[in-house]
């Protein structure tokens, strides 16, 4: 790793920016990329990497340079954010996604809930221990600006999971999807499809919401939709066919479910010629 200075030219005005970057393999060609925007820390912060980084295979050096003993303090993650961000980007979520602000904070909504599963206030706190403001350029956020963010991917899931399906699919769609639903209780009575129905968690006096996923072969996840909590299993699929044939194209498609998925009304409306499946 090296930190180097770069400066570009805008309108009447010259950009500088500082860089923590690595060289690395592909084939026989040797390249860079770019780890950490270090532009906003502060020279002294900067002079201490270089000091660092020149001297980092020889500790002992560094403790005599700085005169005294070497202390060791945990700062601000990045290992877990920045291998989450490069995954992805490596799947398209990121270009899907966009740059704005709303997409950010629903990318690191994801980063969270694999770093360490919990609600949105935690995903604030967790905040102060990784590096994001670096790496996603996100600072000062609270809960409230997360739960304003779910809404934002509310109205705006339809279209991203269809940017997703093309981009990971291409012309090859595929022809077999697997789906299934479940159900989780909640706590509270404000949830607009909370409702009482087949209680799977066994939780007592508590409304619940059904959640109906649809995959690939693979079993990777294309669509998930959430119903009523009312919502019987085989009056979930109906709109999932519909989703894989108006909004991923699909001509002819298979779907596989458990035996309770379709019952005898669903059989003969899918045995009608212009139907897909």
């Amino acid at each position: 790793m090296y930190i180097t200075t770069t400066k570009s030219k805008g309108k009447n005005k010259v950009y500088k920016s500082v860089l923590l970057r690595e060289s690395y393999r592909e084939g026989t060609r040797v390249k860079n990329r770019t780890i950490a925007n270090l532009t906003h820390c502060k020279p002294n912060e900067i002079k201490a990497l270089q000091l660092a980084m020149r001297h980092k295979n020889d500790p002992d050096k560094l403790e005599m340079l700085l005169g005294s003993h070497v202390e060791n303090r945990q700062g601000r993650s990045v290992g877990a954010v920045w291998v989450l961000n490069r995954l992805a980007e490596n799947i398209g979520l990121t270009k899907v996604l966009g740059k704005s602000n709303e997409a950010m904070l629903s990318l690191w909504m994801v980063m969270a809930r694999l770093i360490d599963q919990g609600s949105r206030l935690s995903a604030v706190r967790l905040a102060r221990e990784h590096g994001i403001s670096e790496l996603l350029g996100l600072v000062d956020f609270d809960e409230d600006d997360l739960y304003h963010c779910l809404d934002w991917l509310c109205d705006n899931q339809a279209e991203i999971e269809k940017k997703l399906f093309k981009q990971t699919y291409g012309e090859q769609i595929p022809s077999l999807f697997l789906y299934d639903v479940t159900s989780s209780y909640l706590e509270g009575q404000c949830n607009e499809l909370g409702d009482w129905g087949y209680n799977r968690d066994k939780k007592r006096g508590k409304k619940q919401i059904v959640i109906g996923l649809l995959c690939d072969e693979d079993g990777i996840p294309v669509s998930i939709r959430v119903f009523k909590g009312n919502t019987l299993d085989f009056h979930t699929i109906g709109c999932q066919i519909k989703k894989v044939a108006e909004e991923f194209g699909c001509q002819q498609v298979t779907m596989v479910g458990d035996r309770g998925m379709i019952k005898s009304s669903q059989i003969q409306e899918l045995g009608r010629p212009d139907s897909i499946i």
